[in-house]
């Protein structure tokens, strides 16, 4: 197996070895506080392995905490942090967490009493809510001047996340020392620690001065109005936007004397209509049927158009500021938290790992976690637990002719496709092959590459 901090494949049937939690969560409902969330250990719903076991979240709406001590602790060195577990979502995931954490070594860390606020050096996984897909990687780090730890977040994957939401196949996930992150052996993120962080691990060397202040007279506006323009004397501010077109003309067969609107003809006035309550009785109003035919009814009015003399209110035209100073910003002054570490890797030590979440979603199988500083031995941890897990996967997979026969079954036109993919080449290759006419032996001759021509049909398929 090879150098190790852990390596548990839950094949034995038991939780020897982990602890769950009797914590409470702090600031929280009682009746929601208590970590009472249930984990089995059992084999996947649909395993194509027998006998192979994982630990199953087995709750919805309830906090979950378990966690395991591992042989010895790790402390950061020299040596790379390999840390490896699968997760598969056997019923999907609708809003919920996969992730992991290592509990930093303390000398009060209390397994019986893991909960949200117990300190880790690292969490990573994935997480999920409503449309939110996010594949955590989280590392505290220490202030070396106050001694205070801040969370550090990765950048954001700019892989899709979501097909390793829906797929509900086995999830491998491999961050190391350069802070890489992997899914199903592909690395999805990476980066720096010292670069690639929110927030940066190094504040800047600089900030603003916060007791700095813009002058009074500091002129920030890059143009102004022409102090020198005047409005011309011609220049109308009242001239209507739009006028009546003195060139129109009402057109013939005009209707002036009849409405639009009429009273329907055809409305009886309601048995219950009650005048004193209801007024008087009027009929509905229905298009007047004389102006289906007529180009219009009523009074003719001159339709409007824009004002060719309309020019709103005068303004004085801009130009540049010459007393322009540009945008103000305060000085730069040292900043009195500054510090530069250089080895962010150097985190601090951790002693167990543990699996801290609330899910909407129950049956979520965690397997093979395994902590290693060695490449070659997580690499062969890999392959004897997922490799093996997707090998039988693939094996139990349909063949391409079983897929092909299942698919026509709920889809019977696919039967035409198929029918033309298959038949249609044959027909063409018949057709060219055995309806063509012989070439006499003295009609053949040499290529410049001295190959000689043939049909070129015929010529592809004996090749």
């Amino acid at each position: 197996m090879g150098e190790h901090f852990i390596a548990e494949s839950f094949d034995r049937g038991t939780l020897d070895g982990w602890v769950m939690s009797n914590a409470k969560k702090d600031d929280t409902d009682e009746d929601i506080a208590k970590y009472d969330g249930k984990w089995a250990v059992e084999e996947m719903k649909d395993s194509k392995l027998p006998g192979d076991k994982g630990l199953v979240l087995k709750t919805r709406a309830k906090h979950h905490a378990i966690s395991a001590q591992l042989l010895r602790p790790f402390t950061f060195d020299a040596k790379p942090l390999i840390v490896q577990y699968e997760v598969n979502f056997q019923s999907g995931i609708d809003c919920g967490g996969a992730y992991v954490k290592l509990l930093t070594q303390t000398p009060d860390l209390d397994l019986d009493q893991f909960k949200d606020k117990t300190p880790y050096t690292i969490m990573f996984g994935p997480d999920k809510c409503g449309e939110d897909y996010k594949l955590h990687f989280i590392f505290r780090h220490k202030n070396p001047k106050t001694g205070e730890y801040e969370e550090k977040h990765a950048k954001k994957p700019d892989a899709d996340l979501r097909t390793y939401y829906t797929d509900k196949k086995t999830t491998l996930l491999n961050p190391d020392n350069t802070f890489e992150v992997l899914v199903d052996q592909t690395v999805v993120n990476s980066g720096s620690l010292l670069t690639d962080m929110t927030p940066p691990v190094n504040p800047p060397a600089e900030i603003e001065d916060p007791d700095d202040q813009k002058p009074d007279d500091w002129d920030e506006r890059p143009k102004i109005q022409d102090p020198a323009a005047s409005k011309p004397e011609d220049w109308d501010e009242d001239a209507p936007a739009q006028i009546p077109d003195e060139d129109a003309v009402k057109p013939d067969g005009w209707l002036d004397d009849e409405p639009e609107y009429i009273g329907d003809p055809d409305a009886v006035k309601p048995e219950d209509w009650d005048e004193d309550m209801d007024g008087e009785w009027e009929a509905p109003q229905v298009p007047n049927p004389a102006c289906e035919t007529a180009p219009g009814c009523g009074e003719w009015k001159r339709p409007m158009i824009d004002n060719p003399n309309h020019k709103g209110k005068w303004k004085p035209p801009m130009i540049d500021n010459p007393n322009y100073q540009g945008v103000w910003k305060p000085r730069k002054v040292p900043n009195p938290a500054f510090f530069e570490d250089l080895q962010p890797f150097r985190m601090s030590a951790f002693s167990a790992v543990g699996l801290e979440l609330w899910s909407m979603t129950s049956d979520i199988f965690f397997d093979n976690f395994f902590i290693t500083d060695d490449r070659n031995t997580a690499e062969r941890w890999a392959a004897d637990g997922w490799g093996l897990k997707k090998a039988a996967e693939g094996a139990a997979d349909p063949g391409l002719a079983t897929q092909m026969l299942n698919a026509a079954e709920e889809r019977p036109w696919l039967w035409i496709v198929y029918v033309l993919t298959v038949a249609l080449p044959l027909v063409l290759i018949i057709v060219f092959c055995c309806t063509g006419k012989a070439i006499p032996k003295g009609d053949l001759k040499a290529t410049d590459g001295g190959v000689l021509n043939k049909p070129a049909f015929s010529s592809f398929f004996r090749n």
